[in-house]
């Protein structure tokens, strides 16, 4: 798996912002997670949309089912139900539409994507990390993505519990080439993910990422796959949200493509980014 760098592989794009339009409740702590129970239709609709855009693999909506984000809404105990289920949910989409499809678990960090000050003491991010990778493998997933980690030691962490096909996607900082969110430059924990199937950077602008991606292509081993899936726009000092060219998918595709030149042979999208920006990648692949 990954193994061609030449040939571009697409991943799909966003989950909780498509539940939200369509208008399932993705109100904090569960947030896309509400959908599993409450909507489970509509989640199976939107990673159909995704396939039937062009996309190679779908990740699960498991990015709010580790125990502790579940226990801030009294539904710790329910873990490993609401996991399967959201794998259950994203291998029928699969077996659907495409059944050469993969589909990937997402594992998601323990706190605030961009708080990495939050992120618990080592030995808990194994164990929490251990145990909603071992729900993931056990209801069947292709591979355990371990994604916008921003936390180094979490991280570094989570790779160790990995089981299975693994990849690991960083959330970097945006004024400063090859460093995390915690400030940690990427060249000091690159080998905790010898055994990756890829590496990536993702809920990182797409107008920026072609940078980062190369400096990633630089330090990583030369046998190991790229992975780079943006956002269409970006946080600002406020908490708001400001939406750059990318959102228009077109655009957003020319920039993927920016990223295939940079190193990347696996690219999608990730906040805000539509089954129509999936489509647009996959269309601008074909010109490669």
């Amino acid at each position: 798996m990954f193994k061609n760098k030449s040939d571009i592989f697409v991943l799909d794009g966003a989950t909780g912002s498509e539940l939200d339009r369509a208008g399932v409740d993705v109100g904090m702590p569960l947030w896309s997670a509400h959908a599993i129970l409450e909507a489970p239709e509509i989640l199976k609709q939107v990673h159909i949309s995704y396939l039937e855009a062009g996309a190679q693999a779908i990740s699960t909506n498991t990015f709010r089912t580790h125990e502790r984000s579940l226990a801030k809404a009294g539904m710790g105990h329910r873990a490993e139900e609401l996991t399967t289920k959201a794998v259950e949910i994203a291998q029928s989409a699969r077996d659907e539409v495409n059944t050469g499809a993969l589909v990937f678990g997402s594992v998601a960090p323990l706190e605030d994507c961009y708080s990495p000050k939050l992120a618990p003491l080592s030995d808990v991010c194994e164990q929490e990390h251990g145990q909603i990778i071992c729900h993931l493998v056990n209801a069947g997933v292709d591979l355990v993505l371990i994604e916008t980690i921003a936390s180094a030691h979490e991280a570094v962490a989570a790779a160790k519990v990995a089981k299975g096909e693994w990849a690991m996607s960083l959330c970097m900082q945006t004024d400063v080439l090859g460093t995390l969110l915690d400030g940690t430059p990427l060249t000091n924990i690159i080998q905790a993910f010898e055994h990756a199937k890829f590496i990536g950077i993702n809920c990182y602008p797409a107008t920026k990422l072609a940078q980062q991606v190369k400096h990633l292509r630089s330090i990583a081993p030369n046998e190991m796959a790229i992975a780079a899936y943006g956002n269409v726009g970006h946080a600002d000092d406020e908490g708001g949200w400001i939406n750059t060219d990318a959102i228009d998918p077109n655009i957003f595709a020319e920039y993927a493509m920016d990223w295939v030149k940079a190193g990347a042979s696996i690219v999608g999208g990730c906040c805000g980014t539509t089954p129509k920006t999936i489509a647009a990648i996959r269309n601008h692949c074909k010109r490669v």
